[in-house]
Parts: C-alpha cells; structure tokens; sequence
C-alpha cells in the first residue's frame, strides 16, 4: 500500500502532483487519487509530495511538514561553483578522526543522490572507527606487499604494484594516512550500479568537503580489493554479489587551500540539427 493521502481542504486542485508523475499512475478526480491497481508501478521518487506547493499531500505515511522547504535555504549558485572548483584531492591528513556521527549524518544525506529509476541500490561501506582503520591499513598493505613479493599482481595491474611497491619504506601509499575509507558497492543485477555509486561518492565528497573534511578518491584500495585481495571484500562485509564501484579515503586534512585552480576549460561539442 502506497498509503496516498489528500488533505482536500489544503489541496488547491492545481493538478502538479499527476503532471509530475513519471509512472502516470495520479489521476485526477477532484482531487489526486491512485487507483488501487496502478499501485505497483510507483517508483517511490515522492515527487508528488515534492511538488505539492501547499503540503496537502502524503503518501508512504510521510508528513510533508517533516520535509526541508526548499525556498530560501538552497546555497547561493557562486557558493556552489567555488565548492565545486576548490575541490581538492587531499593526501595529508590529521591522525585524529571525523565524528562518526557526522559521517553518518553525511551518509544520510548523500543517500538522497539520484539512481537508475530510483532503485536506490547503493550501499556504502564505512570505516569510521580510527583504530579499524588502523588494522585495515596495517593488514591490507601487509598482504598487498605480499601478492606483490611473489607475483601475484594481475596483468594490466603493473600501476598498482608500482604504487604498493612505494609502501616498502614503510610509507602510506594505498591510503594516505586518512583515518577513514569509504566504499560504495551495489548488486551487480542492477540498472546502472558504476554510475549510482560514482554520482552518490561525488554527492558524499562535496558535501563533506563543505564541511571542512578532506577527501580522495582511492583507485588503489579499489583495485587491491577487486583484483588482488579479493578476501577482503568480504573481511569488509561487502556482500557478495555486488559490484564494488568506488572507494574514497577521507578525514580532516593536514594541509589547507587557499584558492582555486585555473583549468584550461571544458571540451564542449554543440550539437546543431
């Protein structure tokens, strides 16, 4: 049951919830109404209760007034381009870590990132705790230098020995002494698991950039995982039939910027027909 709900005396009648809705499964009948039959084609996006100016509307027992007004509070478009711009990949960091409830807050948040027909499959998979992160950092370069020392670092993976090799004087290559690694994984019988991770790490970066939390994403702990010390995957807990996309180390960062780079721009192509 979708528990959809009309407050008719607040509803204006202004049809936007049925015109929104992707699945076409809102009429209007005086007011909204979802046959009972037509149910099972909700993508459960909740842009009907998004939408609906006045708030009269509920469905999945959601109380609009729970919900963030968005007049007023969305960042100012200049603010915005500068956080995106002053994004830095941070590889210095501070030993103390984040509290794990703001990762978890920011976790929530990011969660919100956009998925293949809302199927909202992506998992992330959190080291919050600095003292795990210390035994995973100690283990995993351990075993990398391993696979390394007895050729077991697959072909086409040459880069990666390269930088396990670097660890051998005993320095942090794989994580960048960051205090925390996160790793978004989804089923792989999912619509589009690579692009739902990667946009919902990229959502988790800027919003914990803006916190003042450095971030960088980890290719090499990604691969080690994936190609090399498969076993951690499930040390992780990671469950077995996803697909790991994407992983990113992060926690208060040891050097700070002062500006933006200077890009030579975009390659843009404009499309005329």
């Amino acid at each position: 049951m979708l528990d959809f709900k009309i407050h008719t005396e607040d509803c204006t009648r202004c049809g936007e919830c049925a015109r929104d809705c992707f699945a076409r499964i809102i009429e209007m009948d005086d007011v909204p109404v979802i046959r009972p039959e037509n149910e099972k084609n909700c993508i459960e996006c909740q842009h009907c209760l998004a939408v609906c100016k006045p708030g009269a509307l509920s469905i999945f027992g959601k109380n609009p007034a729970a919900s963030k007004l968005l007049k007023g509070n969305l960042p100012e478009a200049e603010k915005m381009e500068t956080l995106i711009m002053g994004r830095r990949s941070t590889r210095h960091y501070k030993k103390e870590g984040v509290d794990p409830e703001l990762i978890h807050h920011l976790l929530t948040v990011a969660s919100h990132a956009p998925t293949a027909v809302n199927q909202r499959n992506t998992t992330f998979t959190v080291v919050d705790d600095t003292d795990t992160m210390n035994r995973l950092r100690r283990e995993m370069t351990e075993a990398a230098l391993a696979a390394l020392h007895e050729n077991r670092i697959p072909a086409g993976y040459e880069r990666i020995g390269n930088y396990v090799q670097g660890c051998e004087d005993g320095t942090d290559v794989i994580f960048r002494t960051a205090p925390h690694l996160l790793i978004a994984s989804a089923p792989e019988k999912s619509l589009a698991p690579m692009a739902d991770c990667h946009i919902a790490m990229s959502y988790f970066e800027l919003l914990a950039n803006s916190h003042g939390i450095g971030t960088v994403w980890n290719g090499i702990a990604r691969a080690l995982i994936t190609a090399v010390l498969p076993e951690f995957k499930s040390r992780l807990g990671i469950p077995e039939d996803h697909l790991i996309a994407c992983a990113m180390s992060f926690g208060l960062p040891a050097v700070r910027y002062h500006r933006t780079v200077q890009r030579p721009g975009a390659t843009i192509r404009q499309v005329k027909f």
